[in-house]
This record gives C-alpha cells, sequence and structure tokens, in this order.
C-alpha cells in the first residue's frame, strides 16, 4: 500500500488504517482497539475512530 495521505483518508478510520499509519501488525492494531488510549466506536465487529481524533493523539495533542 502507498503511503497514506492525510487528507486522502475517511473522517472515520478503520483498524486498516491505522495499521498502515503506524506500521504494525494486525493483532498489535486491535489490541491497540481494544484499550484506545483514544476514544474508539464500536458497532458490532467493526470499530472506527474519529480522524481528528486519532492524528491529535498521533501528534501528542491530546492525553488520556
Amino acid at each position: 500500500m502507498a503511503a497514506l495521505d492525510r487528507d486522502s483518508l475517511p473522517e472515520a478510520l478503520e483498524p486498516k488504517h491505522v495499521q498502515e499509519i503506524l506500521g504494525i501488525g494486525r493483532s498489535q492494531t486491535y489490541e491497540l482497539f481494544n484499550k484506545p488510549p483514544f476514544h474508539v466506536v464500536k458497532i458490532g465487529r467493526i470499530y472506527k475512530v474519529s480522524k481528528i481524533t486519532f492524528f491529535k493523539w498521533l501528534d501528542g495533542e491530546q492525553g488520556n
């Protein structure tokens, strides 16, 4: 997968997006989503995180 541009990402990121951005494996991604340091929405078996929330956390602008 090519490098991801923040502007091209959807407003609600899925685990596959976070995995690619952080360069981590699938199991590490789901561990992160099960005990997230940012707000995650789980609908059934689907996880979503706001792009703005995720990048604030990644950029160190938001602490939990």
